[in-house]
């Protein structure tokens, strides 16, 4: 098998869904575009790095979020944790600023509902006298002795915030305990953050291994699985499927009782709790990423799978063939040092309304698209 090592490496078009991709390198200030051969096809040019990724709406704009000043950020005292944001924008198509939303404390996750306005996530400090109870964590290991969690609330277009959920009120301290093996600066450190057909939200707590359904109306947690079960190590993205399923990226960070460390991509049954699909490497640790990461069921079966670490998009089929791959090329500065990262990626068929009307145009990245159709291994 021919692969190149970055770019395109491997695409079967007849088992596809064909279409084009969207990914941020999380080092660098743009985000792409790009089709089935990995050419770019568009090109947003963003103010500063992603604080973690953007998203095409069907009215065509793109909503990232980005890293807002790190004086400000530092004066108004918010934790420079993974994730951290501060800054979401909406652009259009030229990258002309539609929105934009500024809160040094947001990080990891939004969603663009569809009243207008926009649900996000944001890190806030629990209060002494809970974070004294909250079990789990390695000892001492709080942030100057201050433990942070999770805030989500939704905001409307000129900034009002009309609604709020602290996470510190709703979780058990014994219960929702820490992995173990991580710090106690945070307690929860959400990274997702999904508004349900029926107005609760779905979110993703790391820290506790826990996928969560928040009722909007009371606030109460109607639904919840893994928080210390042994079910989920370090999960992202957790999100809805057509079928009423849930498709989460099971990282396999800090995972019990295994001797190879690896990554899997669950589909949960939430009634029954029970996993009826799931996808793992072959051999097991060709697919490991231990932190981001995301997937994304297509329209024809198909799983995108985005794995962070690896700077690894790829395609699966139902049975776990791989039909297309490409690694990130684009290398860049983070807190962990020099990387071609991508903390999410996004397939968007020809036919989706976003693109309607827009012109991709690959020869107007003639000198970055290296990699033309004969060296791309196709089957």
């Amino acid at each position: 098998m021919k692969r190149n090592q970055y770019g395109v490496t491997f695409y079967n078009p007849s088992k596809t869904y064909n279409g084009y991709t969207l990914f941020a390198p999380m080092g660098c200030k743009d985000t792409w575009l790009i089709d089935m051969q990995g050419r770019a096809v568009h090109h947003w040019q963003l103010p500063n790095n992603p604080g973690c990724y953007g998203k095409l709406l069907p009215n065509g704009h793109l909503i990232y979020g980005c890293r807002s000043d790190p004086d400000k950020r530092e004066k108004a005292g918010a934790p420079k944790f993974s994730g951290f944001g501060g800054l979401l924008r909406e652009v259009d198509w030229d990258d002309n600023l539609i929105w934009e939303h500024e809160d040094h404390f947001m990080h990891h996750d939004f969603y663009r509902m569809e009243n207008g306005n926009t649900m996000v996530l944001k890190y806030i400090k629990v209060p002494q006298k809970i974070a004294a109870e909250v079990k789990g964590g390695v000892p001492g290991t709080e942030d100057n002795g201050k433990m942070w969690c999770d805030s989500i609330y939704e905001v409307t277009p000129d900034g009002k915030v009309v609604w709020e959920w602290l996470s510190y009120e709703h979780l058990d301290p014994v219960e929702d305990s820490i992995c173990p093996l991580c710090l106690r600066k945070e307690w929860t450190h959400g990274n997702t953050c999904v508004v349900l057909s029926d107005g609760d939200i779905l979110t993703c707590f790391r820290q506790t291994n826990s996928v969560c359904i928040i009722d909007k109306k009371t606030g109460d947690i109607k639904w919840q699985w893994g928080c210390g079960l042994g079910e989920l190590a370090h999960g992202h993205d957790a999100h809805p499927l057509p079928n009423g399923n849930i498709l989460i990226f099971d990282n396999g960070f800090h995972r019990a009782g295994v001797e190879l460390t690896s990554s899997m991509v669950i589909e949960l049954n939430p009634k029954t709790k029970k996993i009826e699909w799931e996808y793992r490497g072959n051999p097991v640790t060709d697919f490991y990423s231990a932190a981001c990461s995301g997937a994304q069921r297509l329209p024809n079966g198909n799983t995108l799978i985005c794995s962070s670490m690896e700077a690894r998009i790829f395609e699966i089929t139902k049975k776990g063939e791989i039909v297309w791959e490409y690694i990130n090329p684009f290398f860049g500065e983070i807190e962990f040092g020099r990387v071609n990262w991508v903390f999410r990626a996004y397939r968007y068929g020809p036919d989706y309304e976003g693109l309607e009307g827009k012109k991709l145009s690959p020869e107007k990245f003639d000198s970055w698209n290296k990699l033309d159709s004969s060296s791309v291994f196709r089957s």
